[in-house]
């Protein structure tokens, strides 16, 4: 299969998932709608137009750290492999993908390694070295938190679950039950670790596996070779980015009067059901509210409020990836024209 074919593959295929989770956001929207009546779009509305927009400014301030302490972070990655991007332009590459993800899964990150190649120099490869360190560090961290927030699910959050599994399952098993399972699961991964990985390897699927597994270990292994210091402050940024995700949550609860007494054990649990619905359709459109208003059920806070304030904190974060990205944007379009006349007087 020559190159041309391929690209041509792939390129049908980012259409292609573009097409489904766009229309898996916007089938979510139309099933939400078909739901209500005149009533509840009307309360709804109301709770939009009451809201504190203050609050929802500030949430917007806080979604922008969150991006700006990413850039940083991903600085850092450079530093081994000898390069040195300015913090304006590791920000500005961060917004552009974040804008371009939008349009299409993972085109962001080919779109932020093209903008720091032309504005600092940096070959593509190198930077889609560090690309691929930082997500699958992501990946590790998110899946340690949602591990986390599901053993330790807080009060109200604990009860739902519980019952909501009741309604599914005639019995549930208690503590013990769940830990003997999962120790007996952890004997059984590691036998066929043991004594069947490597022909198990032979098979398309669990060589996937191996080699995200892999990944995952060398990435954070990377994370050690900056330097004490560097490694220190990697994951500090690291911590303070999910930080800012949750306390986005308890700051938009303050735009409600009904929801200001919620605390942070519930804006993380929205902060996990809002997670949840950004990998189901494309930028979370449609999911995430409905997921968000489904975590606010559980403390009773009322449907219609539940639902402006998941489109209001939905809405607020994808506020700032257009305006700040498509800023970003310019500024790199304007960047790499005027690159020629410096380079060729």
């Amino acid at each position: 299969m020559n190159q041309d074919t391929i690209k041509k593959k792939k390129r049908w295929g980012d259409v292609l998932r573009f097409v489904v989770f766009l229309g898996l956001g916007v089938f979510f929207i139309y099933w939400f709608l078909l739901k209500l009546d005149s009533e509840q779009k009307a309360a709804i509305w109301q709770s939009f137009v009451g809201a504190d927009y203050g609050w929802v400014a500030v949430c917007m301030l806080c979604s922008l750290l969150s991006h700006f302490v990413r850039a940083l972070r991903w600085q850092l990655l450079y530093k081994p492999i000898g390069h040195n991007p300015s913090t304006l332009n590791t920000f500005g590459s961060v917004m552009v993908a974040y804008l371009g993800n939008l349009a299409f899964p993972r085109a962001g990150e080919v779109m932020r390694c093209a903008t720091l190649r032309t504005s600092d120099d940096i070959p593509m490869e190198k930077s889609l070295g560090t690309v691929v360190t930082e997500r699958l560090i992501d990946a590790l961290a998110f899946g340690i938190i949602l591990i986390i927030g599901l053993l330790a699910m807080f009060g109200k959050a604990k009860d739902w679950l519980y019952d909501t599994l009741s309604k599914q399952f005639s019995s549930l098993p208690n503590m013990t039950m769940i830990v003997g399972g999962l120790v007996a699961l952890a004997m059984v991964l590691y036998i066929v670790y043991r004594f069947f990985w490597q022909k198990l390897l032979h098979i398309k699927f669990f060589k996937k596996i191996d080699n995200l597994v892999y990944g995952m270990v060398d990435g954070v292994k990377s994370i050690f070779h900056l330097g004490g210091r560097h490694t220190v402050m990697f994951i500090v940024y690291s911590v303070i980015i999910y930080l800012m995700y949750i306390i986005g949550g308890l700051i938009i609860f303050q735009a409600f009067g009904e929801t200001q007494w919620l605390g942070i054990r519930a804006a993380f649990v929205v902060y996990l059901f809002g997670s949840v619905g950004m990998t189901f359709s494309q930028g979370g459109i449609g999911v995430y509210p409905v997921l968000v208003q489904l975590a606010l059920d559980i403390y009773n806070i009322p449907m219609e409020v539940g639902t402006a304030c998941g489109w209001l904190l939905w809405s607020s974060q994808q506020a700032v990836v257009i305006i700040v990205g498509a800023a970003f944007l310019v500024y790199f379009s304007l960047k790499n024209r005027r690159q020629p006349a410096v380079n060729n007087p």
